[in-house]
């Protein structure tokens, strides 16, 4: 009878090398992602373990970065991937971003434009829409709370001043940072972005409320309005008009 070929799947490896035994042994710090990957997918196709299947998607579509962009028709599109894995894949992402995207802590003290970014970039680098934030902060810049403005693209017509302060008001802030992504990856302002930004700091002028900056988050870089000095431009003249 002829024989059936090498065994590939991950089930006839030696326990010390299977990803899940690993995992559970010495912690995820030890695996690749692919091998982190191959844990979701549990299995692979006939002729590849599912650590196979893991590299040759993380290869097609990029490794990480790529696989959070990706719909569930185009992993559906990679041989070994179906519906079922593809919605797996696809639910742990969506978890890690959630688990990311803890609110500030109330009592934190923002000291600088990096603090922000540490803080919401894991979160917002692959979210496909433009998500508005506000942070509201008392008179020692220590967070009171956060809030998401508005979601999708940013216009003017869609942040109303009078939403934010009126949000800032309830909850006796004496400042905010308005803080929102480019899913481009490219932080670099808009003419929106500044009208907007001109517009906000005009109406915290008017509540005395303080807007201490606008931060733009990109793919591993941001901007700071606070920073490049165009905050105390844009009060300067404010005051003056």
């Amino acid at each position: 009878m002829a024989g059936k070929g090498p065994r590939k799947g991950i089930a006839y490896w030696p326990k010390t090398e299977r990803p899940r035994e690993r995992l559970l042994a010495k912690g995820s710090d030890v695996l690749s992602d692919a091998h982190l990957l191959a844990i979701l997918l549990r299995t692979g196709r006939r002729d590849s373990s599912a650590v196979q299947v893991a590299i040759e998607l993380l290869d097609r579509v990029g490794g990480l970065g790529g696989l959070a962009a990706c719909g569930i028709e185009e992993l559906c599109a990679i041989p070994g991937v179906g519906p079922a894995k593809a919605a797996q894949l696809k639910a742990a992402l969506a978890l890690g971003r959630r688990s990311l995207a803890v609110p500030m802590s109330t009592g934190t003290r923002v000291s600088s434009s990096a603090d922000l970014f540490k803080h919401f970039h894991p979160a917002l680098r692959d979210v496909k829409h433009e998500l508005f934030k506000v942070v509201l902060l008392d008179a020692k810049n220590v967070v009171i709370k956060e809030a998401t403005v508005s979601e999708g693209s940013l216009t003017l017509s869609i942040v109303h001043p009078r939403e934010v302060f009126a949000l800032a008001v309830r909850e006796s802030a004496a400042a905010v940072i308005f803080l929102h992504n480019h899913p481009s990856g490219d932080p670099t302002p808009s003419p929106e972005d500044r009208r907007l930004t001109d517009r906000l700091v005009t109406a915290g002028n008017l509540l005395g409320i303080r807007v201490l900056d606008h931060v733009i988050l990109g793919d591993g870089r941001y901007v700071s309005f606070a920073d490049e000095g165009w905050m105390t431009e844009q009060r300067n003249e404010c005051e003056a008009s």
